[in-house]
């Protein structure tokens, strides 16, 4: 079981997506993204596992969570700087993103 003290070291984030589109060269169908976390963070990049609900072009300007401070990962030819989080559904993954719209950066709480 995890402790609180271990939850308060992710730090979670809300982030717009500015650009989409395949990850060719992943084993398992996936899209490169591309997101603004703000002036602090910056624009950050992952490979995202959400084919199966989404296409490229309505992923642009949506408002996602992802966890900015894991280490990067090799993803095919894309280093994945951030954890895109979703939910595991019946359709497919489904991204996680606030009610309304925030300054992106916004810390997950």
């Amino acid at each position: 079981m995890a402790t609180i003290e271990e939850f308060e070291k992710i730090d979670i984030r809300v982030g717009t997506i500015i650009d989409a589109r395949e990850n060719e060269k992943a084993r398992k169908p996936a899209y490169q993204l591309k997101i603004d976390f703000g002036p602090e963070i910056g624009i950050k990049t992952s490979s995202a596992q959400i084919t199966q609900c989404y296409q490229p072009k309505d992923l642009i300007d949506m408002q996602i969570i992802a966890v900015v401070n894991f280490p990067p990962r090799k993803v095919a030819d894309v280093v994945s700087e951030v954890l895109v989080l979703g939910t595991d559904s019946e359709q497919g993954i489904v991204l996680l993103n606030p009610n309304e719209r925030v300054e992106n950066g916004d810390i997950v709480c």
